[in-house]
């Protein structure tokens, strides 16, 4: 039997549950006698440039180890915000990373990651097929921004929408302990797409009045209106709370929080956002006087590993499982994504699709999902979210604290 060497990356922002999609990929692999040795590139495509690659075999072969890896947050491998060019543009970098995976004779390929990543895992795939080289290539999805095209919803997505919602509902019964005119102004994550923001909706299932306005990136923000809906509010609520994300835009498509931002990109050209809520805070100071804050949730909503989705744990893993079976199939240029076959019972299936109808992508939250006043959702998005959120996981801790896997960086595979 001849045998390949599998390697997978992670790339983009961190995530709870993208472990687990990489504990997914390894354990997979493990039940596979033509897989031969299992590599681990730290700090995605760049660190896999600079030869910064980690046998994982070796380092997870305790079955608990990499039971530990699937509820760590962040990315254990590292990760990069690294563009490759157009391969008519730089043919050099693209002949130097075909070398690479000859060397370490690399016959399978996982990059996980989000739109962007995908952008590389393409590329590659491209270059792979121009040139002759059986290399199989597969995208494996995570953003918790939700806004990959194609697939009912992105690992990573659950987990967060978990902690903003669980936050949301401790920030409630915080803000409404005083009988004092009040606004308090979440932030939450989202550039351009309103998936996580829609999130902070989810404590009305609770029978929550707050948060009382919503405001996604797709609905545009009239802060006239926004005004008058708080004055309205101002007649029966003491204390009012506003979810807002942090990507809303005015209608001529300009953010709310130009003044507030660095102007400063990354590598992909996205602009690094901040400041909505602070925007909304000066307003509501400017206009009512009363008693205001903002909080911005920030890194926290990216990978809080205390509280995970059972659902998004689950499925993460069975994405990594699936893609390698994809490319044991003879399968290569495909993400793979999940379907939803039912809602009511929750049921989904892992599919794949071409990495070309994904990367560079976005997919919005759609006009029928967000309230004819753009201050809030629809019964349909609670009932798309709800699933998503369900069911809790232990985490082993020592002295209080919870414990995470941590690969040995050091040990370098060399050639």
């Amino acid at each position: 039997m001849s045998f390949k060497n599998l390697l997978v990356a992670q790339s983009g922002g961190p995530t709870a549950a993208i472990n687990a999609t990489l504990a997914g990929v390894i354990m997979e692999a493990m039940q596979h006698e033509e897989i031969g040795r299992l590599y681990g590139a730290l700090n995605g495509i760049e660190g896999f440039l600079q030869r910064r690659i980690i046998d994982l075999r070796e380092q997870l072969s305790d079955p608990a180890d990499l039971e530990l890896l699937k509820i760590t947050p962040s990315m254990a491998l590292g990760s990069c915000r690294f563009r490759l060019p157009e391969i008519g543009d730089d043919r050099q970098i693209f002949e130097e990373m075909l070398h690479i995976f000859r060397e370490y004779e690399i016959g399978y390929f996982f990059y996980i990651g989000g739109n962007d990543s995908m952008d590389t895992a393409y590329k590659l795939n491209a270059y792979f097929k121009e040139v002759g080289e059986d290399i199989k290539v597969i995208g494996l999805p995570k953003t918790i921004d939700n806004d990959l095209p194609e697939t009912d919803h992105t690992p990573g997505y659950g987990s967060a929408a978990k902690y903003i919602a669980t936050t949301m509902t401790e920030i409630i019964s915080d803000c409404e302990v005083y009988h004092m005119p009040a606004v308090t102004i979440v932030e939450i994550m989202g550039r351009d797409a309103g998936w996580l923001t829609a999130a902070a909706a989810m404590p009305h299932l609770l029978g929550c009045d707050a948060p009382h306005l919503v405001y996604l990136p797709e609905a545009p923000f009239d802060p006239d209106q926004f005004v008058a809906d708080v004055t309205e509010l101002q007649k029966d609520h003491k204390a009012i709370i506003i979810a807002v994300s942090e990507g809303i835009r005015f209608e001529n498509g300009l953010y709310v929080a130009m003044d507030e931002q660095s102007g400063m990109t990354d590598a992909f050209g996205h602009k690094y956002l901040a400041g909505s809520g602070k925007y909304l805070e000066k307003l509501v100071m400017r206009e009512f006087g009363c008693k205001v804050r903002s909080i911005e949730l920030n890194l926290p909503q990216r990978c809080a590993g205390h509280l995970l989705s059972k659902t998004d744990i689950e499925e993460s893993a069975m994405v990594g499982r699936a893609g390698v079976r994809c490319a044991l199939e003879g399968h290569s240029g495909q993400i793979m994504i999940i379907r939803r076959t039912s809602n009511d019972p929750y049921a989904i299936e892992i599919g794949h699709c071409d990495i070309q109808d994904v990367a560079n992508l976005e997919r919005n939250v759609p006009d029928a999902w967000i309230n004819e006043a753009g201050n809030g959702i629809t019964d349909e998005l609670y009932d798309y979210m709800e699933p998503l959120i369900e069911g809790e996981l232990d985490h082993p801790t020592v002295n209080g604290l919870p414990c995470h896997f941590r690969f040995d960086k050091t040990d370098i595979v060399s050639k």
